[in-house]
């Protein structure tokens, strides 16, 4: 059988790139994720249009219906949505998210403040980073539009602790997936010696673009460090416009400055959201490990959970306590209608372009897009080189996918096997810069799920999400690669730190002679 042309090719480089050039330069990410979907589908089917066009069509129905089963981890997230939607809208209605902006006006005294409660709810949210971006917006939206923080820097706060945290913490849907893959690799090459969460933690201690990164927004909380088109966002939301009003309303659904509402209705239904979710989490977890006659624990719980379920649990519960305000308030059944449908039409923006992101994804993983990239890089490097090498080459691996975990998934193998055949003292920095790596290549990316969530949360246009946060990305990129090479040359983890910090300083005196 020939061989197929475009598969691990140069040419399974185009759908990715076409479509994030474009949404770059045209600021239309639908257009943009549609022609790179189209231009995919030719080449897996050798520009045969007919076979193309059947073949997209497939792929899209898989987002919903994929090997005789429901695709419940897609169809559940698009419900979580909705719910989230409903919740919000509901909340609205009922006047609790403005009694929540005003109680936060009378104890919140300045915009540092504001910055700073939606930073340090990561710790609050950390379980899962799609449910930290939108939870976390939902509760703050109001607080930093009341202080005229703009949505793309309330976005830019969301995206940068959700998968920093997420991959640094043992207990939360990323540890437990990547412990899971650490695991394999430990027990294929007979490493019994070490456990892999040790493995894991140790790995997190080397991950410089995700610690350096949350160092950086510390920094913007305390400051005005507003890099490149972050200053003009932050400069028209000081004088009233929070979003690019040119591009019209952004995903998400708003504040109808309904006054009379309670504080509570609103924490009851957060609080409700979030035990339900971390109960369903720890439950569907465990009814997996019981299944397979295994004790409970904890990360073993997460590494089997089912996210997707739980976060529908979750939201069903939020919407429960929401219905309950409602009725309270006496809503009559045309107001019931309306605030459904308010909540429903916000979400809208953002699912189509969450499915245009899946399809995409999709048709790049049948192009074995991220395998071609991996083959680029030959074993005969330098061996202090390799570290900064894998972070680069997982960064544009997940810039290209969309998906961190994906490049995990693929990266962390290839990873083990290239250290182990050089040497077998760089499997854990090799692991550790595929890490930091995938996430910084997810911050980039336009078509990764959990930008496009993060926009949603902050109800912030999705390119100028992107756009704004490519700066800060692209710094730490540059402070991660220094420490990367450091740690490649000495193996000393205080020498990767010492070279990240010289140049996170060397970084932040640029960007400070710019701003004068």
């Amino acid at each position: 059988m020939e061989a197929h042309p475009f598969i691990q090719s140069v040419w399974s480089l185009l759908p990715p790139l076409l479509a994030i050039l474009l949404a770059i330069v045209t600021r239309r990410v639908l257009f943009s994720l549609g022609l790179g979907i189209v231009l995919a589908a030719l080449l897996l089917q050798q520009f045969n249009p007919l076979a193309a066009f059947s073949h997209v069509a497939s792929k899209v129905f898989s987002l919903f219906w994929n090997d005789g089963a429901l695709n419940e981890w897609n169809v559940n997230i698009l419900l979580f949505l909705l719910l989230l939607g409903c919740i919000i809208s509901m909340l609205s209605r009922a006047g609790a998210t403005h009694a929540f902006a005003e109680w936060a006006q009378a104890h919140i005294k300045s915009r540092r403040q504001a910055k700073a409660m939606t930073g340090l709810l990561v710790f609050v949210f950390f379980i899962d980073d799609y449910f930290h971006s939108l939870s976390v917006g939902t509760i703050c939206r109001p607080v930093t539009d009341r202080f005229g923080i703009s949505r793309a820097k309330l976005a830019y706060l969301l995206d940068s602790t959700a998968a920093p945290i997420c991959v640094l913490m043992p207990v939360s849907s990323w540890g437990a997936y990547i412990i899971a893959l650490i695991g394999g690799i430990l027990a294929g090459y007979g490493l019994t010696g070490q456990s892999p969460l040790a493995a894991f933690m140790t790995m997190g201690a080397m991950n410089f673009y995700a610690i350096f990164t949350l160092l950086m927004v510390i920094l913007v909380i305390r400051g005005k460090w507003d890099l490149g088109p972050m200053q003009i966002h932050e400069s028209r939301a000081l004088n009233g416009e929070l979003f690019d009003q040119a591009k019209g309303t952004p995903p998400g659904v708003h504040d109808h400055q309904v006054s009379g509402g309670r504080v509570s209705d609103l924490l009851l239904a957060i609080g409700g959201l979030t035990l339900v979710t971390v109960a369903g989490l720890l439950w569907t977890g465990a009814l997996v490990l019981r299944e397979a006659g295994q004790a409970f624990s904890l990360l073993g719980a997460l590494e089997n959970t089912n996210v997707g379920r739980s976060l529908v649990a979750g939201g069903l519960a939020g919407l429960v306590i929401c219905a309950m305000a409602l009725v309270r308030e006496r809503t009559t059944g045309r107001d019931w209608w309306h605030t459904l449908m308010v909540g429903l039409k916000g979400m809208l923006p953002a699912i189509y372009i969450l499915l245009f992101a899946w399809a995409i994804a999709g048709l790049i993983g049948e192009l074995e897009t991220g395998k071609y990239l991996a083959s680029l890089v030959q074993q005969n490097l330098p061996l202090y080189v390799l570290p900064a090498i894998l972070f680069v080459l997982a960064g544009i691996m997940a810039f290209a996918t969309g998906t961190s975990w994906g490049t995990f998934g693929v990266m962390l193998p290839i990873a083990a096997d290239m250290t182990m055949a050089i040497d077998a003292q760089m499997l854990l920095p090799g692991m550790a810069a595929v890490m930091a790596g995938a996430v910084f290549g997810d911050h980039c990316s336009p078509i990764s799920d959990t930008t496009i969530l993060s926009s949603t949360g902050a109800s912030c246009h999705h390119i100028d999400h992107v756009m704004t946060q490519l700066p800060y990305a692209l710094s730490m990129a540059l402070v991660s690669i220094a420490g990367f090479l450091a740690l490649g040359a000495t193996g000393s983890l205080l020498a990767g730190f010492a070279a990240s910090a010289l140049v996170f300083a060397l970084v932040l005196g640029f960007w400070g002679l710019r701003r004068r």
